[in-house]
């Protein structure tokens, strides 16, 4: 009976898994298409160029850090009762040189990735209130209430995205909006730890994970807010 309960709650973490990982998709693929329309509108076309100002995935998939970093992090917290996932798409090249005004374009840039996570969160919320009203109106289909999950979802990823790239560690957004406040010379400094910036997130993330919680603390009280406004507007029954 233990093994078939075991089954029975890998298979429905497989399930959710697969319908949350296209939602993380569109909202890492946006950010990165917003950092790229952004860079092409203050005179950079080097993503242009490249192939990354498109809202096809392909060219934004990173296997590891799309696919198979969600993966790891759901299965591993699965067993919590509290899955959680996470991920990134690949960098969109930038180059702040060609901007018209280096330091406008540089924070326009930076924070438009941001931003569009955050309209993202706003327009799952708007879909979770019309999913619900349509829900009541057809009572016997269980689809809206899978469909409002998802909306769910949105919010909560969304809000966790902007606020994390938020963070001033390179090579983070935040490390951009960062960087303008410092002076020129210690800006530099600052601007070269981006070389080692993904490996400290992975460490810390792996070995300092209060410490990331407590960094993220409004991202629970945001996320907490959001869902707790949505209530008359949610549907009854398992999610």
């Amino acid at each position: 009976m233990t093994t078939l309960l075991g089954r029975i709650s890998f298979c429905r973490s497989v399930t959710q898994f697969l319908l949350i990982l296209p939602i993380l998709l569109l909202s890492v693929v946006a950010h990165e298409y917003a950092h790229a329309w952004t860079a092409y509108q203050q005179g950079d076309d080097t993503a242009h160029k490249l192939g990354r100002l498109t809202f096809n995935p392909l060219p934004h998939i990173d296997p590891f850090a799309s696919v198979l970093l969600p993966a790891l992090l759901w299965f591993a917290t699965s067993a919590s009762g509290h899955p959680f996932t996470f991920g990134a798409a690949r960098p969109v090249p930038i180059n702040p040189a060609n901007f018209r005004h280096l330091r406008r374009g540089d924070l326009i840039v930076s924070s438009a990735g941001i931003v569009m996570n955050l309209l993202l969160a706003l327009t799952c919320g708007a879909c979770f209130i019309a999913i619900g009203l349509a829900g009541r109106a057809f009572p016997d289909a269980d689809v809206f209430t899978t469909l409002q999950y998802l909306a769910e979802v949105g919010i909560s990823l969304n809000i966790l995205l902007a606020f994390f790239n938020l963070v001033p560690l390179p090579p983070l957004d935040g490390s951009h909006l960062f960087y303008h406040l410092l002076p020129a010379a210690w800006g530099e400094h600052y601007r070269r730890l981006g070389r080692y910036g993904f490996v400290v997130l992975l460490l810390t993330m792996w070995f300092l994970p209060g410490v990331w919680n407590a960094i993220l603390t409004p991202v629970d009280r945001m996320t907490g807010a959001a869902l707790s406004a949505l209530q008359p507007w949610a549907l009854a029954g398992p999610k």
